[in-house]
């Protein structure tokens, strides 16, 4: 136990700075990702047959493809076509495609879940289609949303593991190299483990305490 904490020590840096760029890469994800699904959510529930069908064909897409696939994809594929991103930035790509798919459905599934009455009481009052998403769907429909956005921020979280195939420096690579060094896999890896957990413990609680004051009003 002893050799271990010594070398935790040592390896504390390291450790931190692949810690702190998996947090980063998360909420980026989660942030991008958040805001491509309620564009997609939006257009899949209201948009006309012709306009949805481009998104709905994203959504199946992405939800149909490993998200190691998508990561590949997105570090190659722009290189190809004469873009240049960097590891961090086509991992971020990815995984926000990724959410932008499932956080989209989700919403679209939150929609479509409201009374009809309600949209018609809004048009009613003469609330214009901005107005009436702005002021009665999109919080209705943020209200039961929020578990599953949840659980698709802690996929990101883990999803971000795989970003190790592409060289970006994040918690598993970190480990890997120092396990590399020291020879002690195990304790590494469990160590790298109970970080993971406790990055999704601290987004699971924030989640609920959002979930607990939204539905105070």
């Amino acid at each position: 136990m002893q050799v271990f904490l010594d070398q935790l020590w040592i390896a504390r840096f390291a450790l931190w700075d692949g810690f702190l760029l998996t947090v980063q890469i998360a909420a980026a994800s989660i942030l991008f990702g958040t805001l491509l699904g309620g564009i997609v959510g939006i257009q899949l529930s209201y948009a006309p047959w012709w306009l949805k069908l481009p998104f709905r064909l994203y959504v199946d897409i992405m939800r149909g493809t490993p998200v190691l696939v998508l990561i590949l994809a997105a570090f190659y594929i722009p290189s190809v076509a004469g873009l240049s991103l960097g590891p961090t930035q086509a991992g971020i790509l990815a995984l926000s495609l990724f959410a932008g798919a499932h956080i989209g459905e989700l919403l679209r599934g939150s929609l479509q879940a409201i009374p009809p009455g309600q949209a018609e009481a809004g048009r009613s009052i003469g609330l214009t289609f901005p107005q009436l998403l702005a002021y009665v769907l999109l919080p209705q429909a943020a209200r039961s949303a929020l578990p599953p956005w949840i659980n698709t921020g802690v996929e990101l979280i883990k999803g971000s593991s795989l970003l190790s195939m592409i060289g970006v420096g994040e918690l598993l690579l970190k480990t890997q190299e120092i396990i590399g060094r020291n020879f002690m896999t195990i304790q590494f890896y469990v160590f790298a483990g109970i970080l993971y957990l406790a990055i999704n413990i601290v987004l699971d609680q924030l989640g609920k305490a959002v979930e607990r004051r939204v539905g105070q009003h």
